[in-house]
């Protein structure tokens, strides 16, 4: 009689597996498929190509990817494979839940996104009750301190990837609320996501028979980003050059990568008029970079000081900001995130009157680029061919 329930029992948790090994390659696939639809819907003028800070479908396929991973990497073979990897993509995926709040201001959202849910203090608070009662729920309360490490893990990781971005993450909270960002690697960059789902997916479908691939899936997408960070050192050493041979003096420099690779970067540089916008491909011929000069509207700082929105994009952006009038309405964008003229963070916050009234709420107002233009432009770009930025 317990060899048969033995039996029963073992077939039932096998069957188990079977489907959630099923289901997690299922979401991935679903994400993989809902980011390209975004990506179709970019073409319509739902999306931006240039600097989309957060795509939710491709950025939640590689914190799942990256997630699930790191839980194959810790569990090991303690457990089955596919509650490593299931519990590991869930948990990677926790943190960006803060996006269902709304804190009735687009700028709010905006600022207030990647705040609490991604600070590594509040993480290792939760990862005690949270990997517990997944232990609790599999029957493995003797692996409970292996969970907490896998989950937390998992929990931290999310943060320090969304980092590496520009948008900026606020790892600090509750002591301190700046926003961390290295800006080394896009938003969303298959060569950092592949590896990882390729990895996970091997051990999947092969039923855990060899991990290596899941091991050789994270030291590939991590020394992508450690190249990332070198290629952003040396393109900005190349800027620091230029400007210097141009003869501007520059408040602040940012060097970040266009959309989908680490080939081709964007120089945004801050001087007290204007902003100016450069690019510079590693496959390029010459290492001066050219740059555009644009107007960041110094003259309207004086009138919307006092609005409470301009001082959130002044302090979240890090000064990368510019400020322009368009009919009665002025308005503040976020410069860091886009290219001229074309930015995913542009908002509307106050109409000239006298004196000038903000608006509250204030109003999103992104601007999406032609990307049947974008893209081909992106791509001979990054290919080294010198051509002047679509606009």
């Amino acid at each position: 009689m317990s060899v048969t329930y033995a039996s029963m029992r073992s077939s039932v948790l096998w069957e188990i597996g079977r489907i959630a090994r099923s289901c997690l390659i299922s979401l991935m696939a679903c994400s993989i498929s809902v980011g390209a639809a975004l990506s179709r819907r970019t073409a319509d003028g739902d999306g931006g190509m240039a600097g989309s800070a957060q795509s939710p479908a491709m950025d939640s396929l590689s914190q799942i990817g990256l997630g699930a991973a790191v839980g194959v990497a810790v569990m090991g073979r303690r457990t089955a494979v596919w509650k490593a990897a299931l519990w590991g993509g869930v948990a990677g995926t926790l943190p960006d839940l803060d996006v269902l709040i709304d804190h009735g201001d687009p700028i709010r959202n905006m600022v207030l996104h990647r705040a609490e849910t991604h600070a590594p203090f509040w993480l290792s608070l939760f990862s005690l009750p949270f990997s517990a009662a997944v232990a609790r729920l599999h029957g493995e309360g003797a692996l409970w301190r292996r969970w907490w490490l896998a989950l937390w893990l998992v929990l931290v990781t999310h943060p320090m990837l969304d980092a590496m971005t520009v948008y900026g993450t606020q790892l600090a909270l509750p002591f301190s609320n700046h926003p961390f960002g290295v800006g080394s690697i896009f938003i969303i960059d298959p060569l950092y996501t592949l590896p990882l789902l390729l990895g996970v997916g091997w051990v999947l479908t092969t039923r855990g028979r060899s991990l290596v691939a899941n091991a050789a899936g994270l030291l590939l997408s991590t020394a992508y980003l450690v190249w990332s960070v070198a290629a952003q050192q040396h393109v900005q050493a190349l800027a620091r050059a230029s400007l210097a041979a141009q003869g501007i003096q520059a408040r602040a420099l940012l060097v970040t990568p266009s959309p989908f690779n680490t080939l081709l970067w964007r120089v945004l540089v801050m001087t007290p008029g204007q902003h100016l916008e450069g690019y510079h491909s590693l496959l390029d011929g010459s290492r001066q970079i050219q740059f555009d000069a644009w107007d960041r509207g110094a003259a309207l700082a004086g009138e919307v000081q006092h609005i409470d929105g301009v001082r959130r994009i002044q302090a979240f952006s890090k000064g990368f900001y510019k400020l322009e009038q368009e009919g009665d309405r002025i308005l503040i964008t976020d410069l860091r995130m886009g290219q001229e003229p074309t930015y995913t963070f542009r908002f509307a916050v106050a109409r000239r009157h006298s004196p000038v009234q903000a608006l509250d709420p204030s109003e999103q107002l992104g601007r999406r680029p032609d990307v049947a233009r974008a893209l081909p432009w992106l791509w001979r770009r990054a290919l080294g061919e010198p051509l002047p930025p679509p606009r």
